[in-house]
C-alpha cells in the first residue's frame, strides 16, 4: 500500500529539461547532419517541390468538345466515293470519346430471306439435316436454322439477312489518307474551390491563329488542333498499320495550375498512348464494330448495306490539380518540420546516454532529482533539536548556580547567629 501511495505521489512530480553541453564531436556532427537534413527536406521537398504552403484541389470540372475536318476519296465496291466528317466520325456531335473510320468491309443489298450460313461459324456447320434443328438460333451466327443442311457448303440453311457477311481480315486501309485529318479538341476546366476557370484555347488577338496552327510540342504547345497521323506516331506506332485493323488511343490533358502565379501561366500538358495493346500479345489489338444502313426499293421492300468498320477510337481524359497559398497547410508543415527536429534530439540523446562509452557519466549529468524540500525539513529538525539542547543546557547551568549560592547564604546565617 505504501509503495502504491509513493508511486501515486511521483505522478505529480514535474520534469523539466536540463541542458548539458557534451563535448562529444561524433554526436555533435550527427546532430548537425540531422538538422541540415530536416531543414533541407522541409524547404526543398515540402515547400519548393511539393508546394506545401498551398491549399490543393483535385476535383476538376471539365467539358470536352471535339471537331474533325478533312475529306478523302475512296474506292468502294459501289464505286468511288467522297467521305467527309459526317461519314467517318461516330458519333458526329463531337464528344470526349469518338471513333474515326479508317477501313471497312461492305456487304451491300442484304434482304430478309433464306441462305446458307457462313462456314466461319462453328455452330453452323453440318453433315445432315439432323444437325440443324429447326428454329434454333445459330450461336455467333447470322440467323435461325430452318432444319435443312446445305450439302454444297456444309452449313445449315438459315433465315436472316442474305447474303451473309463474307468477313475476312483486310490487309490495306481504304481511308489511308485519313492521317491528314485534323482533330480540334476544345477543353474547358474549372476548379470550384478557387472559382477558377479556363480553356485550352490560347487567348490571342490573331483571328486566324486557329485556322493555321497545328499542335507541336516545341513550336505550338498550346494549339488545340492535332493531325491524326501525328496522334498515332506520338504513341510510338505507325498510322498505316493501325488504319488497317484499328486501334484505341488515349489523349491525356493534364492541368497543373499554381494560382499564386499569373493566369496566363496555367496551361495544359498533353500526352498520348495506345490503349489496345499489351506487352505479351498483339492478337487482341485492333478496334472494329458493325452497323447497317437501311433503304427501301420501289416495291417498298426493305434492304440494307452492312458495314464492318475498322478505325481509331480516341479517348480524351482530363486530370488536374490547382493550388493557392493558405496559412493552414503552411503552419502544419512547419510544425511537422519542428517535430522532426525534435526526433533528431531524441536520437542523439539515446546514443549519448545509452550507447556511447561513458554513458553513465552523461546520465548523471543529464538527470538530477531536486532534494531541496527534504534538506529543508532536515535543517528545520536539526535546528529544533539544537534549540531544545541549548534550552536544557541553560536550565542545568541555572540550577548549578543556584546550588552554589545556597552554602554561602547558610554560612552567612550561621555567622549572624553566633554574634548574637
Amino acid at each position: 500500500m505504501a509503495g502504491c501511495l509513493t508511486f501515486a505521489w511521483t505522478l505529480l512530480d514535474y520534469k523539466t529539461e536540463k541542458f548539458v553541453i557534451a563535448k562529444n564531436k561524433k554526436i555533435g556532427i550527427l546532430f548537425r547532419l540531422i538538422q541540415l537534413s530536416v531543414i533541407g527536406y522541409l524547404i526543398g521537398w515540402v515547400f519548393l517541390w511539393k508546394k506545401g504552403y498551398q491549399e490543393k484541389e483535385e476535383a476538376i470540372q471539365s467539358s470536352v468538345i471535339t471537331k474533325l475536318k478533312g475529306v478523302t476519296l475512296i474506292n468502294s465496291t459501289t464505286g468511288p466515293q467522297i467521305w467527309g466528317p459526317e461519314d467517318y466520325v461516330i458519333p458526329p456531335q463531337g464528344e470526349r470519346v469518338f471513333f474515326i473510320v479508317t477501313n471497312y468491309i461492305e456487304t451491300p443489298n442484304q434482304r430478309l430471306g433464306v441462305c446458307s450460313e457462313s462456314h466461319r461459324v462453328p455452330d453452323g456447320l453440318c453433315g445432315q439435316d439432323e444437325d440443324c434443328p429447326e428454329g434454333e438460333i445459330v450461336v455467333a451466327g447470322h440467323g435461325v436454322k430452318t432444319g435443312r443442311c446445305t450439302n454444297t457448303t456444309g452449313t445449315c440453311e438459315i433465315h436472316g439477312w442474305c447474303p451473309v457477311e463474307h468477313s475476312y481480315k483486310p490487309t490495306e486501309a481504304l481511308l489511308r489518307r485519313a492521317e491528314n485529318f485534323t482533330v480540334y479538341i476544345k477543353n474547358f476546366i474549372r476548379f470550384p474551390k478557387f472559382d477558377f476557370s479556363k480553356s485550352n484555347v490560347l487567348e490571342t488577338g490573331n483571328d486566324t491563329y486557329l485556322k493555321k496552327c497545328t499542335y507541336d510540342v516545341d513550336h505550338n504547345p498550346y494549339c488545340p488542333i492535332f493531325r491524326l497521323g501525328d496522334l498515332v506516331s506520338w504513341t510510338g506506332h505507325s498510322f498505316e498499320e493501325m488504319a488497317v485493323l484499328g486501334g484505341s488511343i488515349g489523349v491525356a490533358i493534364e492541368w497543373n495550375c499554381d494560382l499564386d502565379k499569373d493566369y496566363t501561366l496555367c496551361n495544359p500538358q498533353y500526352s498520348f498512348a495506345r490503349l489496345d495493346t499489351t506487352s505479351n500479345s498483339s492478337s487482341t489489338s485492333g478496334y472494329n464494330f458493325r452497323y447497317a444502313q437501311y433503304y427501301k426499293d420501289g416495291s417498298e421492300e426493305t434492304y440494307r448495306t452492312l458495314y464492318k468498320v475498322f478505325g481509331i477510337r480516341i479517348d480524351i481524359m482530363v486530370n488536374g490539380r490547382a493550388g493557392r497559398f493558405s496559412i493552414i497547410p503552411t503552419v502544419i508543415n512547419i510544425g511537422s518540420g519542428l517535430a522532426l527536429l525534435g526526433a533528431g534530439v531524441f536520437v542523439c540523446d539515446m546514443l549519448l546516454l545509452y550507447l556511447m562509452p561513458n554513458s553513465s557519466f552523461y546520465r548523471e549529468k543529464k538527470f538530477e532529482t531536486d532534494k531541496s524540500r527534504g534538506h529543508k525539513k532536515h535543517r528545520d529538525h536539526k535546528g529544533h533539536r539544537d534549540h531544545r539542547d541549548h534550552k536544557d543546557h541553560k536550565s542545568a547551568h541555572h540550577r548549578e548556580r543556584r546550588h552554589r549560592k545556597r552554602p554561602a547564604e547558610e554560612q552567612k546565617l550561621k555567622t549572624v547567629t553566633i554574634q548574637n
